[in-house]
């Protein structure tokens, strides 16, 4: 009689690490082929929705909407205008995404990373001037003789110049400062300078930087700055607006009724934002700020980080504001330069300089002590 055939289990089955040694291989080696060929990089996704893969607009090469993205230093996160468009501006009832490009300054980019639905749930509309609805015109990206224009993702919304301010920059604190008059029907609202591409999906940035944070408002802190006259210096040296003896009544007015250097003590982390980017839910305190703030604008100068903190300090109710740090501003929207238009250079005011007063002579005039404090001096 022979003997039964007995079998054996393979060897590769007889040793438990061996099994969880390949298991983890062949893991491993799938993340890695994901990570590889996947567009997003991720293994969980932050949206419930698939994004889009395919381009919301095909723009012609000669536009160049691609150029001069500016490189980020971190990687690691820590009206008073008439609008053709009223009508469907009422109808916006949720969440509205806004940008402006006036004497075609910018161009217009489109959002990236939105979920599946947004469209379907939010609006996006960019508002134009006529200088640069005519360059759209002049790269075929839309025709004069339709009623309404779009680009990709946003409807675009032409202002008649003969009722804007004259200087371009002004034109554009309208809808980023009355957002909530052009669109009296939205809840939230996130406005985006048109020299910024939105990488997240809206939605998710109202969630998590307005909504779990139980704020009116969020916006990002300065990258350098946290004291008000520091900006305001900054803005006398690099040009930012023509009229420095501007800037020094400004300055001195705000210093004169009350304005103070940023200290600890404050609530918030700095007096300066970086303003390109402003989630807002519409209430009371945050439309109020809005409406105050703009009056500054208009008062003084379309420079809007030298009355943020007078105005946020001063307003009663006050404001829940999240000031989140720089790091998720850079991971939230790519920043671009500016487009280079020929003869720009010497076309724009003449710089008026302040007075030779600048500070009084001898003492610092009305801001002595703003300046004292910011320098940590004594005031003896």
């Amino acid at each position: 009689m022979g003997k039964l055939a007995t079998f054996s289990k393979p060897l590769i089955f007889q040793s438990k690490l061996l099994c969880f040694s390949l298991i983890y291989l062949f893991s491993a080696l799938s993340l890695a082929v994901y990570f590889t060929f996947s567009a997003t990089k991720c293994v969980f996704r932050w949206s419930p929705s698939e994004p889009f893969q395919a381009p919301l607009f095909l723009y012609p090469s000669s536009y160049g909407e691609h150029k001069h993205a500016i490189p980020t230093t971190r990687n690691s996160c820590n009206s008073p205008v008439y609008f053709s468009d009223r009508i469907s501006m009422e109808k916006c009832r949720g969440l509205v995404v806004a940008s402006a490009i006036f004497n075609d300054h910018d161009k217009i980019r489109q959002p990236k990373g939105l979920g599946s639905k947004t469209l379907d749930h939010t609006c996006f509309f960019m508002f134009v001037d006529d200088a640069t609805l005519n360059r759209l015109h002049y790269h075929k990206m839309i025709t004069k003789t339709s009623k309404a224009f779009k680009i990709g993702a946003w409807r675009i919304v032409n202002v008649s110049s003969e009722l804007l301010y004259e200087s371009p920059a002004m034109n554009g604190i309208i809808p980023k400062y009355l957002i909530h008059r052009l669109f009296p029907n939205s809840k939230y609202s996130v406005w985006v300078d048109a020299k910024m591409q939105l990488v997240v999906d809206p939605f998710l940035l109202i969630h998590s930087l307005v909504v779990e944070e139980n704020a009116d408002m969020a916006i990002s802190r300065h990258p350098y700055f946290s004291h008000t006259m520091e900006e305001a210096m900054a803005t006398a040296r690099w040009k930012k607006w023509w009229d420095v003896n501007g800037l020094k009544v400004q300055m001195e007015t705000y210093c004169e009724n009350g304005l103070t250097p940023w200290s600890p003590n404050k609530t918030y982390p700095t007096d300066v934002p970086d303003s390109a980017i402003i989630l807002r839910k519409h209430t009371m305190p945050t439309n109020l700020f809005s409406c105050l703030l703009f009056n500054e604008l208009e008062a003084f100068n379309p420079r809007d980080q030298l009355p943020f903190a007078f105005v946020r300090d001063k307003i009663i109710p006050k404001l829940k504001l999240n000031m989140f740090e720089v790091e998720v501003f850079e991971h939230v929207a790519v920043e671009y330069r500016h487009n280079i238009v020929p003869g720009w250079a010497g076309s724009g005011p003449r710089t008026k300089m302040a007075s030779p007063d600048l500070f009084g002579n001898t003492s610092c005039g009305k801001c002595e002590g703003y300046l004292l404090g910011m320098w940590g001096e004594s005031h003896d």
